[in-house]
């Protein structure tokens, strides 16, 4: 059945390309492009919380990305099925493409987590920054699945949902005086803000910044909620099977900030799971419990009348919303900012910086190291950023290859590097 919700608007690809008859829709050719390529699956040895590869049971950013998935597609067939609309069997909001949105959300972001990416945009700050959602940008519309580096050809309706953020870097440093610390994209990614807003320009209303990052597609704010909602509950979950929040720390914490424990609230009900060893069932009903608070509203903006992806805003119920914040801000007082996870960041943190300086010296700035010439990138990798000419250039594509890195890789390649003691033939399969 034909959905009226979507239009040539949103189904047009990066290139112009059409789909040629595939039997698949041209949403579910996107999923499957992201599903199938490398940048995907080293998702699985990046960090989400906790390092990856250290318990088998901690998420990793491939099954917080799944996660999401399924929590962005289980809106989408909510909304749906709500008897007083707006949405219908012929026109509702397509559950493959916010899959695909949910898959790709987390694609650019480099190892070691939130450490990681605050050190490359630190070392990358004379250089036009790094941020996660803009390298996901990069990744989906020059870097990944093309062997000409010309990206995976986006739909737009693709790409726009996954543009979080809608601010240049050099907007953002006008408007502070500083360098951004997060939430902008490249200033060379402004041609495909521009097609992704259909050559639009932004109103006065919309000012760079925080403003403007409101502004988003439905399924994009599909998306930023599922990812809130699974950050902010399957988080605890592991936080609280590696030992890092248990019935004494939440105490503490909620006397501390004058939060109420008692049965019936959020935290009381969470220390009554961890009581009864029932953690994950209560994750699960409060899933569904998020889920289940969304509505849509309607909306008009300059974009409404272009394309329905813009003709309505999701709307989640307050106290559900405020019980997302209290648990993320748990997560983040109780768990992110313990001393054992700020060592391990620290660590991570260390080996990228390492790995800049020795790569910048050789690929960047200098050619050679102590006048040798060591090839230390791959020869495809290396001979890129033999033919760029600037140094911003030539800086870009040293980011994207430590970006890249699993977090396993980043450690590998630091210890071939500057450890003494690793070397063997075996430790050179990356």
């Amino acid at each position: 059945m034909l959905n009226r919700f979507y239009g040539e608007f949103d189904t047009e690809r990066h290139s112009g390309a059409n789909d040629g008859g595939d039997y698949r829709s041209p949403f579910q050719i996107d999923r499957d492009r992201v599903l199938h390529t490398p940048t995907f699956r080293r998702l699985q040895n990046k960090t989400q919380v906790f390092w990856s590869g250290e318990y088998d049971f901690y998420r990793t950013r491939l099954t917080h990305s799944l996660e999401v998935a399924q929590i962005g597609k289980s809106i989408c067939h909510w909304l749906k099925s709500r008897p007083s609309g707006p949405l219908a069997d012929d026109f509702f909001i397509d559950p493959d493409l916010v899959e695909a949105i949910c898959l790709s959300h987390d694609l650019g972001h480099p190892p070691f987590g939130h450490a990681g990416e605050r050190t490359l945009n630190h070392l990358m700050r004379g250089h036009g920054g790094f941020e996660g959602n803009a390298q996901t940008l990069r990744l989906l519309t020059e870097r990944i699945f093309s062997a000409k580096r010309s990206g995976m050809d986006p739909t737009r309706a693709f790409l726009d949902g996954v543009l979080k953020y809608k601010s240049l870097w050099s907007e953002l440093k006008t408007a502070t005086g500083h360098p951004p610390e997060h939430h902008f994209i490249y200033d060379d990614q402004q041609a495909h803000l521009d097609w992704a807003m259909g050559g639009h320009d932004f109103p006065l209303e919309l000012p760079p910044g925080s403003t403007r990052d409101k502004f988003k597609s439905i399924e994009c704010q599909i998306m930023d909620w599922a990812d809130d909602t699974a950050y902010s509950l399957n988080d605890l979950s592991d936080s609280v099977r590696a030992g890092f929040l248990n019935i004494e720390k939440i105490e503490a914490w909620a006397e501390k900030h004058s939060h109420p424990i008692d049965e019936g609230t959020p935290l009381g009900d969470l220390m009554r799971a961890i009581r009864r060893k029932r953690v994950d069932p209560f994750v699960g009903k409060r899933i569904g419990r998020y889920i289940q608070s969304t509505h849509l509203a309607a909306d008009v903006n300059f974009l409404s009348t272009s394309t329905n992806r813009y003709r309505f805003q999701l709307v989640i119920d307050e106290q559900v919303k405020a019980e997302s914040g209290l648990f993320k801000r748990l997560a983040f007082e109780v768990v992110f900012l313990s001393p054992q996870l700020k060592q391990l960041e620290h660590k991570g943190s260390r080996m990228l910086r390492q790995l800049w300086e020795v790569l910048g010296e050789r690929y960047v700035t200098g050619g050679t190291i102590d006048g040798q010439d060591f090839q230390l990138l791959p020869a495809d990798t290396a001979a890129e950023i033999a033919e760029t000419v600037d140094e911003a250039g030539k800086a870009r594509l040293v980011c994207d290859f430590l970006a890249g890195m699993t977090d396993g890789y980043a450690a590998r390649t630091y210890k071939r590097l500057f450890s003494p003691d690793f070397g063997s033939i075996g430790d050179l399969i990356g």
